[in-house]
């Protein structure tokens, strides 16, 4: 077991662990570390844990630092100068006559790299563009495709539930989400209904699925005694026709006459006869 802090240095970005050594930082203080790409600036968002080694991406990087209030001064700064360097780099893009578009711009913490994010329809000849950007910014240079899912995610936005997206709030990574999840829950599968202004299926699938995968192995006992759609059964009501079955419910929908329908529990339906052909 290693103690670890956990830093983020994205809203809703991925949670990455720091051994803490004497730096006493907390929950909630800003911190000082290296990363792969440089020196960088997170927030404490998981204060002295006790993780497995197995969990770890070693070598574990120590802290550096608390950061202080020149620091915090210093990442501001940074944020204008990539507002001038998305602007600088779209020109740059027009002028190449380049076929991607330009989503954000990242300054490392000590400005040894710039980092711009882009989508594109397919791969991108971007090397006379790096060179453009060197020759403006003096540094290294970075451009890293990315999908509509992260771009939406960089974002944001309003999704049709009417609350900010869920990637951009608190999602630090993206679950794989299947069309199958909607069909568990009964939902309807037309793609406007159930895809993400990312144009992708909508991580809420995922939320629920869960429950509805144990309702459906806990469904499958029942199997014997679960009606199929179009077979004629005999209910407390009266004779019908099964139109829709809900397995999670284990309830069966049926027509008794036409415009008359009912739900009825698998174990309401006494007998059963044949399936319409």
């Amino acid at each position: 077991m290693s103690k670890v802090v956990g830093i983020r240095f994205k809203k809703a970005g991925k949670i990455y662990y720091f051994a803490p050594e004497a730096t006493g930082v907390a929950k909630g203080d800003f911190a000082i570390v290296e990363t792969a790409r440089g020196i960088e600036y997170g927030e404490v968002v998981i204060a002295d844990k006790e993780v497995d080694e197995k969990s770890i991406v070693t070598p574990l990087k120590p802290v550096i630092r608390k950061a202080t209030a020149a620091d915090a001064a210093e990442v501001e700064e940074n944020k204008k100068k990539e507002k001038d360097a998305f602007a600088i780099c779209e020109r740059k893009i027009a002028n190449h006559k380049l076929e991607m578009n330009l989503v954000d711009v990242e300054y490392t913490f000590d400005v040894s790299k710039i980092i711009f994010y882009f989508t594109a329809e397919g791969r991108i000849d971007f090397r006379e563009l790096v060179k453009d950007l060197a020759a403006v910014f003096h540094t290294r240079i970075e451009l890293r495709q990315i999908g509509v899912r992260d771009e939406a995610k960089m974002l944001g936005g309003i999704g049709c539930c009417g609350r900010a997206l869920c990637c951009a709030t608190f999602l630090g990574d993206f679950e794989p989400v299947s069309i199958r999840m909607a069909k568990d829950q009964n939902l309807s599968l037309k793609p406007t209904k159930i895809s993400g202004i990312c144009g992708r299926l909508l991580c809420c699938l995922k939320y629920e699925n869960d429950l509805y995968a144990k309702k459906k192995s806990e469904a499958k006992k029942d199997l014997g005694q679960m009606p199929k759609v179009g077979m004629f059964v005999y209910t407390p009501t009266g004779e019908g026709k099964v139109v829709n079955v809900n397995k999670g419910a284990k309830t069966a929908m049926v027509e008794l006459s036409p415009g008359n329908r009912i739900s009825v529990g698998w174990e309401e339906i006494v007998e059963a006869g044949k399936v319409e052909e």
